[in-house]
């Protein structure tokens, strides 16, 4: 029975409070697969999953986007080259894809039928009513969630490798009781004897506990399933993991958590930062009632048969927009702008109760762990006094084995839901606690 005691109870201690955030990203090599820690598991998974790393390609899309934004400050040059041979009765000038060119036709020059010429041209905006700002302020509020998706899609990933992990951890440790309960009833049944009517109840509970015993194999199977299926590793691949299947416990109370969770999900995030898009928005339409101010310079060298001509001008233009659609415009983006803040209002909401209810299960879990384990232990001192005082004779030896067997089971249950009540409570909060 010592062996059932250390393999099952032992291991299971009260585990103290730990209290830091990790940083997880891509520093694991997904060729290693033996004696994987969470923390591993966690960043070989990260390694492996698609949505992730797409995520992070998105992210650099979003940079150069607001790179491309600010370039908008600076002033925009084209150098351009043209040579042209024509046949005109008229005279005519080029498309802008040519530089606009004016080509004399018969009347004006009988004997040229070509043109050269190359220039460059700068253009720059003096003023554009805060269009300019706004573009760039709109790549900045969209780098912001793209970023933040990022991090939503990190957080979902990291959930699911920690139930992943944990439900294996419990597969692992229920697989070991089974297999040594149950060499333990084979061995008490063949030590049996009594009227034929005790062998036959005693012979139908060993194959009870048979089936219990191929149930937790069964488990084990599909937990290690799961585990590869987070991993996003091929499914018959091989991999070990190791970790202390031991209850976890929190002290924060609840008005801390609240705050944490304010702070750092990444869902109430998104919804600021699609409030930030919208008031941008709204600035965006409302700078269409002003004036674009450019300043545009040139210089050419052309002519007709050499280079020797020179052009240079210096402009400068005022651009008034008059859009017809401006007023509905700024309806729409007032209204997507409350439509916003109502969303973020309920996300407040949501995540509050998300957040309450992860931690009454949490509370619930890792007392409920304690009950079970006292349980447990009481049992197991009773049944190593039973074993070496009473007689494995009948089927009372074996009955009280599977009543041990399923308290076990029910305290391996409670470490696993209180781990993963922390898994889930660490999710709505937005951090490892």
């Amino acid at each position: 029975m010592k062996r059932i005691v250390l393999c099952c109870i032992a291991a299971c201690l009260t585990a103290l409070p730990v209290c830091a955030q990790k940083e997880y990203g891509l520093q694991f090599s997904s060729l290693i697969n033996d004696d994987l820690s969470l923390e591993n598991a966690i960043r070989l998974g990260l390694e492996n999953n698609t949505e992730f790393l797409a995520a992070q390609q998105q992210i650099t899309i979003a940079q150069q986007k607001v790179n491309e934004a600010k370039f908008r400050y600076l002033p925009q040059f084209d150098l351009q080259g043209t040579a042209t041979a024509y046949d005109l009765d008229y005279p005519m000038v080029l498309s802008d894809s040519v530089a606009n060119r004016f080509l004399p036709g018969r009347a004006f020059a009988k004997k040229q039928d070509q043109f050269y010429g190359v220039g460059v041209t700068a253009t720059q905006y003096l003023y554009s009513g805060g269009r300019i700002r706004g573009t760039l302020q709109m790549a900045r509020a969209n780098l912001k969630q793209t970023q933040n998706n990022h991090e939503m899609i990190k957080n979902n990933v990291v959930l699911n490798i920690k139930i992943a992990f944990n439900n294996l951890l419990f597969a692992q440790q229920n697989d070991r009781l089974a297999a040594d309960l149950f060499e333990k009833a084979q061995s008490w049944y063949r030590a049996n004897s009594g009227d034929a009517w005790t062998q036959i109840r005693t012979r139908a509970l060993l194959a009870e506990l048979s089936t219990k015993r191929n149930q937790a194999a069964r488990e084990l199977q599909q937990a290690q399933l799961a585990m590869l299926v987070s991993l996003n590793k091929e499914l018959n691949a091989s991999f070990t993991i190791q970790g202390d299947f031991t209850p976890v416990r929190t002290d924060w109370d609840l008005a801390r958590l609240n705050l944490w969770a304010m702070e750092f999900r990444p869902e109430l995030k998104a919804a600021l930062y699609e409030l930030e898009a919208d008031n941008i928005s709204i600035d965006l339409a409302l700078s269409k009632r002003y004036p674009d101010i450019i300043l545009n310079g040139s210089y050419e060298q052309l002519g007709s048969d050499d280079l020797r001509d020179t052009n240079k001008q210096i402009s400068l233009a005022v651009r008034l927009p008059i859009p017809y659609n401006w007023s509905s415009q700024l309806t729409q983006k007032k209204a997507e702008q409350r439509k916003s803040a109502l969303r973020r209002s309920e996300t407040e909401d949501t995540i509050r109760r998300q957040v309450a209810s992860r931690f009454a299960a949490m509370r619930f879990w890792q007392e409920e762990v304690l009950s079970r384990e006292q349980d447990v232990k009481e049992l197991s001192t009773l049944l190593e006094r039973a074993e070496k005082s009473s007689a494995k004779a009948g089927i009372a030896p074996l009955e009280a084995l599977r009543a041990y067997w399923q308290t076990s089971q029910d305290y391996l249950e409670a470490i696993r839901q209180n781990r993963l009540a922390k898994a889930e409570l660490e999710w709505a909060v937005g951090q490892d606690l």
